[in-house]
């Protein structure tokens, strides 16, 4: 059996989704039923139910986008640093392995030799490397919190997005701004990377730290034209002249437009589709709410 904690989520519902599918027992666990923040509490509950896994999707991203984790720095800090320290110890002290979604979003623009990020490379959108968004910041300071602690999956998504209509749905979002910021991204298919993340428990890859996205870049302006050629949307968009304009105009903080390197999870024999082609399926697939 295995715990879910955060379910109820965008990304949490994925992974109920990936489970049902595969018909594997799991618990999607309610804080209202069973505060999961309370090492002690969740102890308790592990010792019990003695689930063979646990997937922590709870965290703090803020709605409608991170610009609102600027207002809610307490809720944001204790989601995404001090819990996941409070999960570890609660699973170290009942011997129950677990993964943990962490973000990409803790780096910014790429290498010095221009290549992407991998998972050796230390954050640079952080409190320690700044300027960050206070989300970026938390995330960064979650992974330090779980770092050296064995046995323990972090695994980084970036922007997700899938077929089905949602506000957390990149792809929505690209359609219903008025405006967007041209950037180059690395980007997650969320029912793959829900699928990816589980199979590194079924397959008992090594534990640490896998950067967990489609493998690729692409633009703004790419996913702008696989939208219109789709036919899902073809109003007209419109963009920023450049970020410095979108700062002033549109955002109360700096975004994280990074590509990071998915190939340590490739090497380990578990596969996503490629950017455009990930993109290109969700829109062939499209379904409004």
């Amino acid at each position: 059996m295995i715990y879910l904690l955060g379910g109820s989520g965008y990304v949490g519902q994925a992974y109920q989704a990936l489970l049902t599918r595969k018909g594997v027992p799991f618990r999607s666990v309610r804080r209202a039923e069973l505060d999961y923040t309370d090492p002690a509490i969740l102890r308790g509950a592990l010792e019990r139910d003695r689930p063979e896994f646990l997937i922590n999707a709870a965290g703090y991203t803020g709605k409608p986008n991170v610009d609102a984790c600027e207002l809610h720095k307490e809720e944001c800090l204790f989601g995404n640093a001090v819990l996941p320290g409070r999960i570890a110890a609660a699973c170290a002290a009942a011997g129950v392995p677990w993964g943990h979604i962490s973000s990409g979003c803790i780096y910014n623009g790429s290498r010095p030799d221009g290549a992407a990020f991998t998972e050796e490379d230390a954050p640079n959108f952080t409190f320690r490397a700044g300027p960050c968004s206070f989300y970026s910041g938390t995330k960064a300071l979650g992974e330090e919190v779980l770092a050296g602690k064995p046995g323990i999956y972090i695994w980084r998504l970036r922007i997700p997005f899938d077929n089905v209509e949602n506000p957390r749905n990149y792809l929505t979002k690209l359609m219903r701004y008025p405006r967007l910021l041209e950037a180059t991204n690395s980007i997650s298919q969320l029912d793959e990377f829900a699928a990816a993340t589980f199979a590194c428990w079924e397959r008992r890859i090594p534990a640490g730290i896998y950067n967990v996205t489609n493998p690729g870049r692409v633009t703004t302006h790419e996913v702008v034209d696989l939208i219109r050629s789709s036919g899902v949307c073809r109003k007209e968009y419109s963009f920023f002249g450049d970020e410095a304009e979108f700062m002033r105009v549109a955002a109360k903080t700096p975004r994280s437009n990074c590509v990071v390197d998915s190939g340590k999870l490739a090497r380990a024999g578990i596969r996503m589709a490629e950017v455009h082609e990930a993109v290109a399926k969700a829109l062939r697939e499209w379904r409004s709410q």
